[in-house]
């Protein structure tokens, strides 16, 4: 089946940094309204969309609606901006590239620092820092002043396009983890499925997994799935050891990162449903870095047996980020299966 690249494209340029996510929950809410049991947002922000299943045992999706980003601090007296960042950016791919301020009006501007021309020997030399930036719109302070104000976010401005059998935006992290959990729901929705479905579309993720851990003290979920994309180091340079995941070998299961330990029996359990649905897979254990799995997973009285579905993704929080097409069907599969799966596995410790 071919991925709804349409939708995709939709859900990835629609802007919605940490904190300002109003746009991607509207048009979550939007897309999910006939294919779910109920649609409820909390006041953090986060949107529940909820399959009633058989029995009443809980499952929690946590697929995070925030972009990396930045945040208007200070207006100088020549209409230059500064900003502060709104999760984790590499700051050498930042250099000369667009960016779009969304105050009265949408702005663009250009992230400028100082010319390689006027440098000294020093400064071309030593590793680029956020503060070694700041954005220049080409208007006048005055005309700054007019559509844009102190905490306005800023996003990045890049279009979608498709590279081969990979697709190339910014914001795949982790716009496509909404659109995975929006097609699972599709597939899901006139099939019966075993337990109470909880897929969170969470808030400020990048920024602390903030939206998850509300979610899941609400929830209290049996079962938990961390859905993000993971580092795909398969790239001029890179020892085997390094690659994290590779473009092209399937949906990752995550082992751990640095912020959780996959319980040992969801690994088991989503490696044999990967087997048994004939889905392509690879593992993924991540040496730095979180995601809302961690969040789910003991955020919740007692805890929850949790695990992730991983995309592999090149390029991670930079300006554009890039994926396979087959990778993310696998993705869709996988997660699917599973929760379509949770009911038929021992979960008992052994």
């Amino acid at each position: 089946m071919a991925l709804d690249i349409e939708l995709l494209a939709k859900i990835c340029k629609t802007p919605g940094t940490s904190g300002f996510e109003q746009q991607v929950r509207a048009m979550v809410l939007d897309e999910l309204k006939d294919f779910v049991d109920e649609l409820t947002t909390d006041n953090l922000g986060n949107v529940y969309a909820i399959k009633r299943g058989k029995e009443a045992k809980r499952v929690m999706i946590g697929a995070h609606m925030d972009e990396i980003g930045f945040i208007v601090t200070h207006i100088d007296d020549k209409g230059f901006i500064r900003v502060t960042p709104l999760g984790g950016f590499d700051p050498k791919t930042l250099t000369a590239q667009r960016v779009i301020i969304h105050g009265k009006k949408n702005i663009i501007g250009v992230m400028a620092s100082k010319p390689i021309h006027v440098m000294t020997p020093e400064e071309r030399n030593h590793v680029a820092k956020l503060s070694d930036y700041f954005i220049d719109t080409g208007l006048s302070k005055e005309e700054v002043l007019e559509s844009i104000s102190i905490g306005d976010p800023i996003t990045r401005e890049r279009e979608f396009i498709e590279m081969g059998n990979c697709v190339n935006s910014k914001s795949l992290d982790n716009r496509l983890a909404v659109f995975i959990l929006i097609e699972m729901f599709k597939k899901l929705k006139d099939q019966e499925v075993p337990y109470d479905i909880y897929g969170v579309f969470t808030v400020q993720e990048e920024v602390g997994i903030r939206g998850a851990n509300v979610a899941s003290l609400n929830i209290n979920p049996d079962f938990g799935f961390g859905l993000d994309t993971t580092i795909a180091f398969d790239l001029p340079g890179a020892a085997d050891h390094e690659m994290i995941t590779k473009l092209g070998e399937g949906t990752a299961i995550k082992i751990m990162d640095a912020s959780a330990i996959c319980d040992y029996r969801m690994v088991r359990f989503m490696k044999e449903t990967a087997i048994k649905h004939n889905i392509k897979w690879q593992t993924e254990i991540l040496t730095a870095g979180g995601t809302d799995t961690a969040g789910i997973q003991r955020m919740t009285q007692g805890g929850s047996i949790a695990g992730a579905v991983s995309v592999p993704t090149r390029h991670l929080h930079q300006v554009i980020e890039m994926a396979n097409k087959d990778d993310i069907q696998s993705s869709i599969d996988l997660l699917t299966a599973c929760v379509s799966d949770l009911n038929t596995y021992d979960w008992s410790f052994k």
